[in-house]
């Protein structure tokens, strides 16, 4: 950890307002992070360790964890510690977002209609990319997702049981399948392709819109510690979506 010496400041300056104690251990982390002290996949300081090395709060250190978790640069893993992430390049760096507290966040109403939430055999096709065999079980939800009633996206997921046992007993009108396996499954990679393309004439009928009509077209597959948890195929309006994305070193 850097030390630093006194100055005073210059004449008729204010002195700079003192960091929050839980910013300076997420500063800390976040500079060895960035150093390579942590490569990763590897164990981090745990918690009471922080509390002792900050002389601070658990309170304070749980804080600063999620909110380095949030960034994408740890996964914090229920009974086994805090590890630091897989930092993919800056060009295909994208945050996993609830798109509940997108909508929210804008101020409108989320509602979401499920169409599909069974348990179905594997194909196949699909086996490899959750790590099942064809003919093994599979979770399979079909969501269309609403903006002030306007249809937004629609969300045609399957989930790997093994990571998500009860994935199906979920009411997916109260929370978003992003948000429920991220609880229960926090990411520790992603794969995204993303296109602009045509949807399915069940996805056009539930979107209401036209086969011609463009869409951007997301498929993302994501693992927790190298076991597959889920792969989706989001499909959105044109008109209707946009990508955003931020970048701070």
């Amino acid at each position: 950890m850097a030390t630093h010496t006194a100055s005073h400041p210059p004449a008729g300056a204010a002195p700079a307002p003192a960091r929050a104690p839980y910013a300076r251990v997420k500063a800390y982390l976040k500079q060895g992070l960035s150093s390579g002290r942590w490569p990763p996949e590897t164990l981090m300081p745990s918690e009471s360790e922080l509390v002792h090395q900050f002389g601070v709060s658990r309170m304070t250190v749980t804080r600063a964890l999620r909110e380095l978790q949030t960034e994408g640069l740890v996964h914090r893993v229920q009974g086994l510690g805090t590890y630091a992430a897989h930092l993919a390049p800056v060009s295909s760096t994208l945050t996993i977002r609830d798109l509940h507290e997108e909508i929210v966040a804008r101020g409108h109403h989320h509602h979401a209609e499920v169409h599909l939430s069974r348990k179905e055999p594997c194909d196949a096709a699909l086996a490899p990319k959750l790590g099942l065999s064809a003919g093994d079980p599979v979770f399979h939800t079909l969501i269309v997702h609403h903006e002030n009633g306007v249809p937004l996206q629609c969300e045609d997921r399957f989930v790997n049981p093994a990571c998500a046992p009860d994935y199906l007993q979920t009411d997916f009108t109260r929370i978003t399948p992003t948000h429920y396996l991220l609880t229960v499954a926090p990411l520790w990679e992603a794969q995204y392709a993303i296109e602009a393309g045509r949807p399915t004439a069940q996805e056009a009928r539930l979107l209401g819109i036209a086969r011609t009509d463009p869409c951007l077209v997301i498929v993302r597959r994501t693992v927790n510690h190298n076991v597959p948890i889920t792969l989706v195929r989001l499909v959105h309006p044109g008109h209707s979506y946009r990508l955003e994305g931020h970048f701070k070193p």
